[in-house]
C-alpha cells in the first residue's frame, strides 16, 4: 500500500483546498495542524473542524466525485501524505477491509457534525465557547496552537465580541484566569458542566 501515497509540505497559512473546487486527493495530516472552513459570500468563517496528525480531508470529493465542500488551510507548517482517487479506490478493491476503516471514518465525520450543528443551534456562546477551551486546551503537545479569539469566534459560530464577553464572563466566575496571554482553566469541573 506505502508505494501509492506521496508525501505534500505546506506551510503555514496556505490553503490546500478551496471550497467548491474539485480535487482528486485524499490527503491525512501527518504533522501540524489543519483546519476546515466553511465562507459565507459576505466572507463569514465558520471552522468545521481542526485537524491534527492521523486525521483525513478531501473524503467526499473523492468519495462522491463533487466538489470540496470546505477549504482546508494550514494553522502550522503542515506535512501531508496524499493518495489519488485513482489509488484509493485501486487500494479498495485489493484489501476490502479498509473500506471498513474507511466507513467508520466517514461515520465519525458525520457524528462530529452532527454535534457541531447541535451547538450552534442549541447552545449559548458561553457554553460553546467552555467547549472550544476544553478540547482545545494545551496538553503539551505542540500539535495545538494557540487559538485567536477571531478562530474561536469561527468555531462558535459569533462575533468576536461575544467570545471576549464569554470569557470575562469565565474569568469573573473564576472558572478561567489570563496569564500573559494564555487562558488557564481554574475549574474544570465547571467548565465541563457549562460544555454539557
Amino acid at each position: 500500500i506505502k508505494g501509492h501515497f506521496f508525501e505534500k509540505n505546506i506551510e503555514r497559512g496556505e490553503i490546500i483546498l478551496l471550497e467548491g473546487e474539485p480535487t482528486r486527493d485524499l490527503f491525512f495530516v501527518q504533522s501540524g495542524v489543519v483546519k476546515l472552513v466553511k465562507t459565507s459570500a459576505e466572507g463569514k468563517e465558520q471552522i468545521l473542524k481542526i485537524l491534527r496528525p492521523g486525521e483525513s480531508f478531501g473524503d467526499a470529493p473523492v468519495l462522491d466525485g463533487g466538489p470540496n465542500p470546505a477549504s482546508a488551510q494550514a494553522m502550522t507548517a503542515v506535512s501531508l501524505c496524499g493518495l489519488s482517487k485513482n489509488d484509493l479506490e485501486s487500494i479498495l478493491h485489493e484489501y476490502p477491509g479498509v473500506a471498513l476503516n474507511v466507513i467508520a471514518v466517514l461515520a465519525g465525520q458525520v457524528r462530529h457534525f452532527m454535534s457541531l450543528i447541535e451547538d450552534l443551534s442549541f447552545k449559548h456562546v458561553i457554553d460553546r465557547v467552555a467547549k472550544i477551551l476544553l478540547e482545545h486546551s494545551q496538553d503539551g503537545s505542540s500539535n495545538r496552537p494557540r487559538l485567536t479569539q477571531q478562530e474561536m469566534a469561527a468555531m462558535a459560530g459569533t462575533a468576536r465580541e461575544m467570545i471576549g464577553r464569554s470569557l470575562k464572563a469565565l474569568e469573573e466566575d473564576g472558572i478561567i484566569r489570563f496569564e500573559r496571554h494564555r487562558i488557564i482553566i481554574t475549574d474544570n469541573k465547571a467548565l465541563e458542566a457549562l460544555a454539557g
